[in-house]
């Protein structure tokens, strides 16, 4: 049974990485709450220095390019190739050639793409073709890489996670973006309480009240265009290449955050009836869907966490 921690008042520090604002909330006594969290930051570090694909000195970057996947490569890719399995593909960490065309990469140069052009990318998309081989990513389409926007995050939580607990940190939460882990509990509170952005920006928030785990949620409200009244976000389906529409988010809870993350982006992409029947006897999921009458439903399924 671990230690509790005597500290009552939060240590809390923020740091820009990985594209995002990460904060970390720690009940340790200050020196060594700030020790612990230095060693959490430095795993988001190591994880932008392994995964990220806007650099050419990253193993990720070298991997795609032809060059060797180191073990702990191998291990990430393997889990995301599986979970594009176990969700027929709604998730799928090739989806990046769709995302360029779309204009969503940058958040600039938006545009609708042409028949044709979706034609010709749309093969370049898909987990299938991605096999590891004598410590190589094969693809078997040219132009093909594989992009850590639906899992690099939550694997960052989930290392900066185990960073603390190394450190003997037994209550903290660390949230990158849309995505967090929480271990242990504030002290004397039966939950943590996180709160979920409102799709429609007017400040009406819900607070969900997580035990334990990791929460992601994926939305179309903070990188999306319009054309003619139409809006067009940036979670594209990668089986037909177009963005989803008719649901504003998507928050699902899992054991680790690696799993939240991916597993948010693929019941955007499946809708509720579908993610139900894959894997909502697994992960708790809510979802904020858009009636054509305007206003907004909610499908919250029996996994998720009291709300308020």
């Amino acid at each position: 049974m671990p230690t509790k921690s005597k500290a009552t008042k939060p240590v809390t520090r923020l740091q820009p990485h990985l594209g995002t604002f990460v904060s970390i909330t720690t009940f340790e006594e200050p020196t060594k709450a700030q020790t612990a969290i230095n060693a959490a930051f430095a795993e988001f570090r190591a994880v932008d220095q392994l995964l990220s694909i806007h650099r050419d000195d990253t193993d990720l970057a070298r991997a795609n390019a032809g060059g060797p996947a180191s073990a702990e490569m191998q291990t990430i890719i393997r889990q995301s190739l599986a979970i594009a399995r176990d969700t027929n593909g709604a998730f799928d960490p090739t989806i990046r050639p769709l995302a360029q065309l779309w204009g969503f990469i940058k958040k600039e140069g938006y545009r609708l793409p042409r028949e044709s052009e979706l034609r010709r990318i749309l093969p370049r998309v898909d987990y299938r073709k991605v096999t590891i081989r004598d410590d190589h990513l094969v693809f078997q389409s040219q132009g093909m890489s594989i992009d850590p926007g639906g899992f690099g995050k939550g694997y960052a939580v989930d290392r900066a996670i185990a960073a603390l607990q190394r450190h003997g940190v037994t209550n903290a939460m660390v949230k990158a973006g849309g995505d967090l882990r929480v271990t242990g509990l504030p002290p004397g509170q039966p939950h943590w309480t996180i709160f979920i952005e409102d799709p429609k920006k007017k400040g009406r928030r819900v607070a969900v009240h997580l035990k334990s785990g990791a929460m992601s949620t994926s939305g179309n409200y903070e990188n999306f265009f319009e054309v003619n009244g139409r809006r067009y976000g940036h979670l594209l389906d990668p089986r037909t290449g177009q963005p989803v529409q008719g649901l504003a988010a998507c928050t699902l809870t899992a054991p680790t955050c690696l799993e939240s993350d991916a597993y948010a982006t693929a019941a955007y992409v499946l809708g509720v009836e579908e993610s139900i029947k894959r894997f909502g006897n697994r992960y708790g999921i809510r979802f904020v869907l858009l009636p054509k009458e305007g206003g907004l439903n909610v499908v919250t399924t029996k996994y998720f966490p009291p709300t308020r």
